[in-house]
């Protein structure tokens, strides 16, 4: 009797072990009868904000044509509900589509490429202190300063890198930073290769005050603002570095 219950013992840790010797691989298709794991990674972020500086329609349908229920003001902090992952519009040489938001308790969409994942510098905050509040939420968000020139002559050059490969984020983030006037808005992709655009509405004490635009075969290469006067020439340059966007600010005193 027990050698038999000792048999009856033996069996089932051969049993409890065997099931042990392999876990499934979560990689490949469940089979029939057993349990899947759900993926719980979020793939959409919970919130964006606005950037388009006249503020951004939020419409009924997930189209441009639909009837507006509100305007989200710039800066505005809007809730999530589904992203759009593919690119199925362009609106002022961005490419996007409509996420489902929530604003002021009510649902309908507006085009994410007026939404990002970085919140927007306050007014005249310093490019410095608006990283290091960057750099909490996104670590690889960087800043470096360094001077130069002459004691006459003296330079001062300022680079942020942002953790993006969305040139209309960085432009968003480089006018209110080094305060490009709103009269230029995002150019379009498409073009020249070489274009500068004047600003029509500089104020008298600068001589100079433009935009120059570098392309090749309709992509980006370049976004350069450059403005001068009495005394001083600066110059801010936005450029795609890898999986980064660089805004780079040099000024020069006389």
């Amino acid at each position: 009797m027990k050698k038999v219950a000792l048999s009856f013992v033996l069996a089932a840790l051969s049993l409890v072990f065997s099931c042990k010797e392999k876990p499934s691989n979560l990689g490949d298709d469940p089979k029939p009868g057993t349990l899947a794991i759900a993926d719980t990674t979020p793939n959409t972020p919970d919130y964006l904000y606005v950037t388009a500086p006249s503020g951004l329609t939020l419409r009924e349908f997930n189209n441009l044509n639909s009837e507006k229920l509100a305007v989200m003001p710039y800066g505005t902090k809007v809730k999530i509900i589904t992203s759009e992952k593919n690119s199925t519009m362009t609106v002022g040489g961005i490419k996007g589509g409509m996420n489902e938001v929530e604003f002021n308790h009510k649902s309908g969409y507006a085009f994410n490429g007026y939404l990002s994942k970085f919140f927007p510098p306050e007014k005249d905050i310093k490019a410095k202190v608006y990283v290091e509040e960057l750099n909490k939420l996104f670590p690889k968000a960087s800043y470096t300063e360094s001077v130069g020139g002459t004691a006459s002559n003296p330079s001062n050059t300022q680079i942020v890198e942002l953790p993006t490969n969305q040139w209309h984020e960085a432009f968003y983030v480089a006018q209110k930073l080094y305060r490009i006037p709103s009269a230029f808005s995002f150019p379009n992709p498409k073009g020249k290769d070489k274009e500068v655009i004047s600003d029509a509405k500089k104020t008298p004490t600068l001589w100079i005050s433009e935009l120059q635009i570098e392309r090749t075969n309709d992509i980006l290469q370049s976004i350069i603002y450059s403005y001068a006067g009495e005394g001083f020439a600066s110059t801010i340059t936005i450029t795609k570095e890898g999986d980064k966007m660089k805004i780079k600010e040099h000024m020069i005193a006389d």
